[in-house]
């Protein structure tokens, strides 16, 4: 017996050791020495797979085994890296084209449950009051306790027209909600935009994907012709935007960066993890064809124009690093909320079988040296976000409350509700109108904003008490 069973083991080993070549540790190992394999551990991890095979209540296939060993591998590093299965990775390449079946929400996990990031515009989540900060702990009958984040997502990704319940636990709330969501194809319109008034434009990101830079440039050209007369002010709103590809964060900045300024730049241990994104061509164009340049097309003024940028606690990643790069170059005013604080870098290696991993290879910094992991970028103007007084630290879920999160290398204090640097703008919000109507607080149909929009009026005030003495300068 002990015999079969040691024969069990030293096959698992060798599938465990096939695994390691097919993640590339070999390219790995070209790069950087790796110490001895650690031959206990690889002992107890085959003595585990041999017992599971032979003592376990029901018969499981090797594959599984393997797959979950991988999953736990991933998840057990931080919030982000993961493994994705054939479903998975196909469903990743086809989001960042910008339609997806779903419900369109973007989750992580907390203490084994997936928690709401961010409900994307125009999205079934977002038309049903899923809101950044809800708990989702059943999805139809089936609790999400002990699943993946794959498996979750793979849940509520389906058919459209197809139904789904979830059952949502929301702070402040007396008992859990059960809301019921048709899917949908998920089609994100990355860049919505409108002539708030003559001279004022506004530009929304929702999602940074493949074309979200030659779209913004499109909108800018539009919104330009028009304007009558010279633009006095530009809000660019990155609220609740969770990301996305790296090359639109850069293309985004680019529009009104001076050409050749610092974006972003990340660090990481393989050398290939650390990278200086400029506002130059060969970072943002999805090809090497200088003649798609539509950076470089946009009416030049655009690089000058008084500008504020709206955040919360929505706003991550690809998002954050352009606030950053605009706040460091002090191109515009940031106002809002602290941001999300993903600060890490995902790079997806493909394996063989069309699976692949998503890894964090590095961490992301602003042309100034700040880390944003853990921290985000903190406004320059403050506003109220209309949770004060209701004791709600649910609707301000950042990365730092995320479980094995990534610290903060650059800052002793990674609290997410760091105090604001001060407003030097001599800029007194207003306040915010109490009892809204619901309705009043989304945007109609076909339209690009809400009735009462609070964020965005005070951007404007903001933007008109500077317009006369800095139609040059942000800042």
């Amino acid at each position: 017996m002990r015999g079969k069973l040691n024969q069990i083991g030293l096959i698992a080993l060798g599938a465990c050791l096939g695994v390691m070549i097919s993640l590339n540790f070999s390219a790995v190992a070209q790069r950087e020495a790796l110490g001895p394999l650690p031959i206990e551990e690889l002992r107890s991890f085959t003595e585990v797979f041999g017992r599971i095979k032979k003592d376990y209540v029901e018969p499981v296939e090797d594959k599984k085994l393997i797959t979950e060993a991988i999953t736990g591998m991933l998840a057990g590093l931080d919030p982000h890296s993961a493994y994705l299965d054939q479903d998975a990775f196909k469903e990743l390449q086809v989001g960042t084209q910008g339609e997806f079946g779903g419900l369109g929400i973007e989750v992580g996990m907390e203490d084994g449950f997936v928690k709401v990031v961010s409900p994307i515009d125009d999205s079934p989540a977002s038309r049903a009051g899923i809101k950044a900060g809800d708990l989702i702990v059943k999805l139809d009958d089936t609790s999400v306790k002990g699943m993946t984040l794959n498996d979750a997502v793979k849940r509520m990704r389906g058919r459209p027209n197809t139904q789904i319940t979830l059952t949502v636990v929301r702070k402040n709330e007396p008992k859990p909600l059960v809301l019921s969501l048709t899917r949908a194809v998920i089609k994100i319109q990355s860049v919505k935009y409108k002539l708030i008034e003559p001279g004022y434009a506004y530009f929304r990101v929702t999602q940074f994907q493949e074309h979200t830079g030659e779209t913004l440039a499109g909108a800018i050209t539009t919104l330009y012709k028009q304007n009558q007369g010279p633009m006095r002010g530009i809000v660019l709103d990155l609220r609740n935007d969770p990301g996305g590809l790296l090359n639109g964060a850069v293309a985004v900045s680019a529009a009104f960066l001076p050409q050749n300024a610092l974006v972003v730049y990340t660090e990481g241990r393989a050398e290939d993890a650390k990278m200086r994104l400029t506002a130059s061509p060969e970072n943002y164009l999805r090809t090497r064809n200088i003649k798609e340049d539509y950076v470089a097309k946009l009416p030049p003024e655009i690089k000058n124009v008084p500008m504020v940028v709206l955040v919360n606690g929505g706003s991550a990643s690809a998002s954050e690093i352009v606030a950053g790069a605009l706040q460091d170059h002090k191109r515009a005013v940031i106002m809002g909320t602290q941001t999300f604080g993903k600060g890490s870098v995902q790079t997806i290696l493909p394996l063989g079988n069309n699976t692949a991993i998503k890894l964090t290879t590095a961490r992301y910094y602003t042309p100034n040296g700040r880390s944003i992991q853990a921290k985000g970028i903190v406004p320059d103007i403050e506003l109220d976000d209309g949770t004060a007084g209701k004791n709600d630290p649910g609707l301000k879920l950042r990365e730092a409350d995320l479980t094995k999160h990534l610290e903060n290398d650059r800052e002793k204090t990674t609290k997410p509700d760091a105090a604001p640097a001060a407003n030097s703008f001599n800029f007194v919000p207003a306040p915010r109108q109490k009892d809204v109507p619901e309705k009043d607080l989304k945007p109609d149909a076909g339209e690009v904003v809400a009735k009462y929009d609070y964020e965005l009026s005070q951007a404007i005030n903001f933007l008109k008490s500077r317009a006369p003495s800095t139609r040059a300068s942000a800042n």
